[in-house]
C-alpha cells in the first residue's frame, strides 16, 4: 500500500498522521458505517432541496434585483402575492438570510479569481456600462455615484457574489441529489462512494464558465463574461470551503467583538469559525446563522432519517442540533472529495517523489484540521437503533 511503503516520510508525533494514511489509502476523512452512510446520504438529501432554493434565489436577486437599494422584495423570486407576504411575515418560508451570510463571507474572505476580478480595469469598465444605463434617467443617484464613486460598484461586487455563489450551489443541488437517488437504488452503499460521487461532480463541472450578465430596457449587459475565464471550481468551489468550511465569521452571542477582549483573532486568515470547527450544541441560539439553516432542511428530511433522529434521547426536541451533527459529518465528506479532487498526484502512485508531494499536501491540510471536529465526527455514534434499508 501506499501509505506503508513511505510512512516514514511523515512525522510520527502529527495529532493526525492516521487521517492521512486513511485518504492515501483510498478512505475518507469520516469512517465507513452504515449509521454514518445513512445520515450523510439523508441530511444531503434535505440539503439539496435547500440549495436549490437558495439558489433560484440568489440567481435571481442577482439578476432581478440588481442596484435595488431596498429590495424589500427579494426573498419572492419574483412571485409576489397577499397570501405569500402573510407567510413571509409568519416565517413560514425559506430562511434565505442563510445564504446572503455565506455569499458575504465568501466576499469578505475573498480567494479565487471572481475576488480578483471584481478589482478589475475590466469589472470597472463594464460595472459603469451598467450604471449609465441603470440611472441614465436618475440624476440623483448619478450625482452620489459622483461623490461616493466606489458605492455603486461596490453594489455590483456583491450582486457578483450573489450569481457566482447561486451558480455553485446550483450544480451541488443537483449531485446531491442524485447521490440521493443512487441510494435509494441501492447504488450507494458505502462512505467512499459518497465522496467518488461529489468528487466526480467536482471534476465534471470543474471548467464550467461563471458568468454574469443583466437586462436593462431589452438590453444585454455583461458583467462577468466569459472571456473573463471564471471557472466553477478554483473561483467558486475552493473560495466557498476556504471561507464557509474553514474560516467562517464568529457568531454574535459567543464570542466577545470587543478588541481588548482579544476573542476574535485580528487576521481573518486565522479564523475558524467554519463548518468544520463548529460546535454543533449552540444551534437554535439566537445570533447563529446556521440555525437557520437547520431550521430550513428539518422540513424536506428522508422519512428514514428523520424516524432515526425521533429515536434519539432527547427526540424531537434537539432536532436542529441532531440535523447539524449529520451535517457536520456531510462536510466532511464534501471536503475529503475536494482534497483528494486537488491532490498533485493520484494517491495510488508509486512514484517516491510524487507520494512525498502527496503526503507534504495532505500534511498541510491536517495542520488546519488540529482544532477541527474531525475527532469528535469520528467518534460520534447515533445514541439509538438504525433500521437500515432491506438491500444493505
Amino acid at each position: 500500500m501506499v501509505g506503508t511503503a513511505t510512512k516514514k516520510n511523515i512525522p510520527t508525533n502529527h495529532p493526525l498522521a492516521e487521517y492521512i494514511e486513511r485518504l492515501l489509502n483510498g478512505e475518507a476523512l469520516l469512517p465507513d458505517s452504515p449509521e454514518n452512510l445513512i445520515e450523510v446520504v439523508g441530511v444531503l438529501h434535505s440539503y439539496g432541496i435547500v440549495l436549490d432554493a437558495y439558489s433560484n434565489n440568489l440567481i435571481y436577486f442577482a439578476e432581478n434585483q440588481f442596484l435595488v437599494f431596498f429590495p424589500f422584495f427579494k426573498y419572492f423570486n419574483g412571485e409576489i402575492n397577499f397570501q405569500k407576504l402573510l407567510r413571509h411575515w409568519q416565517h413560514d418560508r425559506i430562511n434565505y438570510e442563510y445564504a446572503e451570510y455565506c455569499m458575504k463571507s465568501m466576499m469578505w474572505h475573498g480567494g479565487g479569481g471572481l475576488d480578483e476580478y471584481v478589482d478589475s480595469k475590466e469589472f470597472r469598465r463594464l460595472g459603469q456600462a451598467v450604471i449609465n444605463a441603470k440611472f441614465q434617467n436618475n440624476p440623483l443617484v448619478l450625482g452620489v455615484n459622483q461623490l461616493f464613486p466606489e458605492f455603486l460598484f461596490e453594489q455590483l461586487r456583491v450582486c457578483c457574489y450573489y450569481s457566482g455563489l447561486g451558480q455553485f450551489w446550483r450544480v451541488m443541488s443537483d449531485a446531491f441529489m442524485s447521490l440521493s437517488d443512487l441510494y435509494d437504488k441501492g447504488k450507494i452503499t458505502s462512505i467512499a462512494q459518497v465522496v467518488d460521487h461529489v468528487k466526480e461532480a467536482l471534476v465534471a463541472n470543474a471548467n464550467n464558465p461563471i458568468t454574469y450578465a443583466v437586462k436593462i430596457r431589452d438590453k444585454v449587459y455583461d458583467i462577468i463574461p466569459q472571456k473573463a475565464g471564471l471557472t466553477f471550481l478554483m473561483d467558486t468551489a475552493v473560495p466557498y470551503v476556504e471561507a464557509v468550511f474553514f474560516r467562517g465569521t464568529p457568531f454574535h452571542g459567543t464570542v466577545s467583538y470587543n478588541a481588548q477582549a482579544y476573542q476574535i483573532p485580528p487576521d481573518q486568515g486565522r479564523f475558524q469559525y467554519g463548518a468544520l470547527y463548529a460546535d454543533p450544541l449552540p444551534i437554535g441560539g439566537a445570533g447563529i446563522p446556521p440555525t437557520l439553516l437547520m431550521q430550513d432542511m428539518r422540513h424536506y428530511l428522508p422519512e428514514y432519517l428523520h424516524n432515526i433522529y425521533r429515536q434519539t434521547r432527547r427526540g424531537e426536541d434537539d432536532l436542529r442540533v441532531q440535523i447539524c451533527k449529520s451535517f457536520q459529518k456531510s462536510m466532511y465528506c464534501v471536503t475529503t472529495a475536494a482534497i483528494i479532487g486537488l491532490m498533485p498526484y493520484p494517491a495510488d502512485t508509486s512514484n517516491p517523489s510524487e507520494q512525498d508531494a502527496n503526503r507534504i499536501y495532505l500534511q498541510n491540510w491536517m495542520d488546519r484540521f488540529i482544532n477541527s471536529q474531525l475527532k469528535v465526527v469520528n467518534e460520534q455514534p447515533i445514541t439509538c437503533e438504525v433500521v437500515l434499508p432491506k438491500w444493505m
